[in-house]
This record gives C-alpha cells, structure tokens and sequence, in this order.
C-alpha cells in the first residue's frame, strides 16, 4: 500500500507542477515590473492582457506584444506602441477598465512619467483566451487620443457612451 500511495503522490506532484508552471512566466513579469494602478471593472483576463501588452511595451519586445495582438498589422502597431509608449510603459501607469468586461473591453493607459495617454481594445479571441486589438501600423494612429477619453482617470467613472 505505501509503494501504491508514493506513486499517487509522486503523480499529483508532478501534475502541480506542470500547471503552476504554465504561469511562470507571468509570475516573472509581475514581479519584475511596476504595478499597474487600476480604475473600473477589469476582468481576470482583461487584466492580465493589459499587464501583458504595458510589459511588452517597457521591455521593448515587438515578438512578444504582436503574439498578443488581433487583427491588423501585430507587429508593426507593436514597434509603434514600443517606440511612442516605451519610456512612459517603465514608469508608473494607471489603466482605466471601461464598461463591462465579459467578452470586450476598452482599456485608457495614462503613463503618469510621460503624461501620455493610450487607449486600448482586448477581447476574446475564440479558444485562444484575450486578444488586443492592434491596427494601427500608422504611428499618427498609435499615438492619437480620441475626443471621448478623459485627461485623468476615472473622471467619467468608468462607462463610456457610444
């Protein structure tokens, strides 16, 4: 009986580690960055893709931003997103979480450094969990702020019209 119950526990072991595993390198990334300040509603997913896109952004990592895109050109927004958004992605952020997030959300960056703003479209993307939405090749249109996005966060309280 005690062989049949080491097994057991051996196997159950090594299952655990295989799944905790499989957010290592999100544990990683949380640990090495600033911790983003948030304002709304964010789903678990919704946040977890806006961490994943502002750290793709401070670390420069073009490959890895594009693998998180949809639609567009991925991975030319990203090099845009990279070079417009770098240095203020390094500092001290606050992501504001629009409307509802259960299958799309809006998300505004405000990098505090730089005073820049960025808006942000994530959503599912069929079985391969949440996506943004990266079709601004243009660097006019990475960088463009649109009339309804507040200058400070949580000034519209998080619901947006239209």
């Amino acid at each position: 009986m005690r062989p049949a119950f080491l097994s057991c526990l051996l196997a159950v072991s090594v299952l655990t580690g295989c799944s905790a595993g499989s957010d290592l390198g999100y544990d990683d990334d949380y640990s090495q960055h600033e911790p983003l300040a948030v304002v709304g509603y964010p789903s678990r997913g919704t946040l977890e893709i806006t961490q994943r896109v502002v750290w793709g952004i401070a670390d420069g990592k073009a490959g890895e931003l594009a693998a998180l895109g949809t639609d567009g050109e991925p991975r030319k927004t990203a090099e845009n997103w990279i070079a417009a958004f770098g240095e203020g992605a390094r500092g001290k952020i606050t992501a504001e979480f629009y409307d509802s997030g259960s299958t799309r959300q809006v998300v505004v960056l405000y990098f505090h450094d730089t005073g820049q703003i960025k808006e942000l479209q994530v959503r599912t993307a069929d079985d391969d969990g949440w996506r943004v939405v990266m079709g601004q090749p243009d660097p006019k249109e990475a960088t463009a702020v649109y009339p309804w996005v507040p200058k400070k966060p949580g000034e519209l309280g998080s619901k947006r019209d239209g």
